[in-house]
């Protein structure tokens, strides 16, 4: 339970430093990018409602990981966009702002499950395609996505309440441009190494959890797709996974520079610049690379847009 005086605290976002024309300059960059990621991942859903052709548990698992990526981005980024149009820092809400923190780590918790998930998916299709069919139908990928949502607001249930339940009396202004964990220990004065090191675990846990599985299943991948022997078959048997190994890279990449780390109190700077690559670089960048880089997914957008030109023109 927060202590009292907690309650009643505000806190004031810092943002990003500067002159107000380089915030403008910064708002329409990252307006831009947050448009071309909501518009993208909203086309990847319903493309993938629609079409039967895309109704196969790999972009079943698309579509959730499109939800995800966008719910993550929109729990941060439109309230980024307000505080770059606002003269001076801008306040949030004490609730307001554990009710961001737990929503974002959550969304992200669950969108690496959702990774490995997708990982196991491609080994048991390349792998075993034989038994994919019976394996992955449609109970158990509506199951595996439900635990992987549910897993993801439980597990991060206790690290938020372990953050709120700090006393904050060292400042109410936050270096960030939204509630960063790193910057809320900075104002507590309690000790609270041992909560750092726990919460470190626990995100050692998400991350390696989810990643381990998608090494193992990428390992198996490719050896037996070195086993083709066309050229033009590992081609086809690798573009059908290269969009999701492309995604991992890039994601945990990310987040392991973010996240793992004992100290959960790092340079105001570093936070800022890793924080943006994690929810408007990626985000933007994960619905050009599952959609050009994968040739049924560009078959099925030119018919739609070819069955939507016929439409206008009659």
């Amino acid at each position: 339970m927060l202590k009292n005086y907690s309650r009643t605290m505000e806190f004031y976002l810092l943002g990003f430093p500067g002159s107000k024309e380089l915030h403008n300059i910064l708002f329409a960059t990252f307006f831009f990018f947050y448009l071309v990621t909501v518009m993208g991942n909203i086309l990847i859903i319903v493309i993938v409602c629609v079409d039967k052709r895309l109704q196969t548990p790999m972009y079943f698992f698309l579509g959730h990981l499109s939800v995800l990526e966008m719910l993550t981005t929109t729990v941060t980024v439109p309230l980024m966009l307000w505080g770059l149009l606002l003269p001076g820092m801008q306040a949030i809400s004490l609730t307001a702002c554990c009710v961001q923190l737990y929503l974002y780590l959550s969304l992200g918790t669950s969108e690496f499950i959702l990774f490995a998930v997708m990982a196991v998916d491609r080994y048991m299709a390349i792998c075993n395609p034989l038994r994919y069919t019976i394996i992955m139908n449609s109970h158990t990928c509506l199951w595996v996505v439900i635990v992987s949502w549910v897993f993801g607001f439980l597990f991060q249930i206790w690290p938020v309440y372990a953050t709120f339940h700090l006393t904050f009396c060292k400042s109410n202004v936050l270096d960030h441009f939204y509630c960063d964990r790193g910057q809320l220990f900075k104002l507590s004065c309690d000790d609270s190494l041992f909560t750092e090191f726990i919460l470190f675990l626990m995100a050692v846990f998400v991350l390696f959890g989810s990643l381990i599985p998608t090494i193992v299943s990428y390992t198996y991948i490719i050896s037996t797709i070195l086993k083709i022997p066309s050229g033009s078959g590992q081609w086809k048997a690798f573009s059908t996974c290269a969009s999701h190994f492309t995604c991992v890279v890039i994601g945990y990449s990310s987040c392991l520079f973010l996240y793992v780390k004992p100290k959960q109190t790092q340079a105001a700077e570093y936070n800022r610049v890793a924080s943006l690559m994690v929810l408007v670089v990626n985000p933007c960048l994960n619905p050009f690379i599952f959609t050009l880089r994968n040739d049924k997914f560009r078959e099925v957008f030119r018919d739609a847009m070819k069955s939507c030109y016929r439409l206008l023109k009659a």
